[in-house]
């Protein structure tokens, strides 16, 4: 049997995936939660084998955030992440966090249930479309942004300048500048709002 835990802000689709998870013969759904501050205690209470981690919780922690806190506090429970973002940012933020897996919420009740039981097991679990992502990113390394580039676009998106920017990721305007230079020369763009367009236009990153 195979343990999980259900990370969402939405009570209805919490109790509605609860119910459909339950229904396999081999999976329970052992906790669920849509308060930031329980998740914590209650993946270390209750021990699950995977918590379905969705990732905007309608505040200013945010799923990934939680996703390497579960992970620090309970080494043995896996985290999959299950959202309806689908950018760049996201999924390797995510990964990097820690997530075992990364499914969105238009996939089949099967294909989700199959995940669950490969991150219960430690297995990568990828929607279709995360892995297509994924695999473009490996295919084409030259031109792929680094987790540091993609971090740089999102607070572009913000609307940060270069002075901004150098003091939120604690580097000098120097490296802010040549950060923008890679990102400029990766996406083929030579100003900041079209880099910002192009990495929205093409899922990099969200708004």
């Amino acid at each position: 049997m195979f343990r999980v835990m259900l990370v969402d802000d939405h009570p209805v689709l919490r109790y509605g995936m609860a119910g459909l998870i339950d229904t396999q013969d081999d999976l329970s759904v052992v906790a669920q939660t849509g308060d930031v501050d329980a998740v914590v205690g209650l993946a270390s209470e209750f021990a699950p084998d995977v918590v379905l981690m969705d990732l905007d919780l309608g505040g200013d922690v945010t799923g990934i955030d939680l996703t390497a806190r579960v992970r620090a506090a309970s080494p043995r429970t896996r985290v999959l992440v299950f959202t309806t973002y689908d950018t760049d940012a996201d999924i390797v933020q995510a990964i990097e966090a820690g997530a075992t897996g990364y499914f969105l919420k238009d996939s089949r009740p099967a294909d989700l249930f199959a995940a669950i039981r490969s991150a219960a097991a430690g297995i990568s679990a990828l929607s279709p479309t995360i892995a297509t992502r994924l695999l473009g990113r490996t295919q084409r390394p030259d031109e792929a942004l680094t987790s540091r580039e993609i971090e740089v676009l999102e607070l572009l998106a913000r609307g940060y300048s270069n002075k901004e920017l150098g003091r939120a990721l604690f580097v000098s305007e120097g490296t802010v500048k040549s950060h923008l230079h890679h990102i400029y020369t990766k996406l083929r763009v030579d100003s900041r709002g079209a880099a910002i367009a192009h990495a929205v236009r093409e899922g990099i990153v969200r708004v």
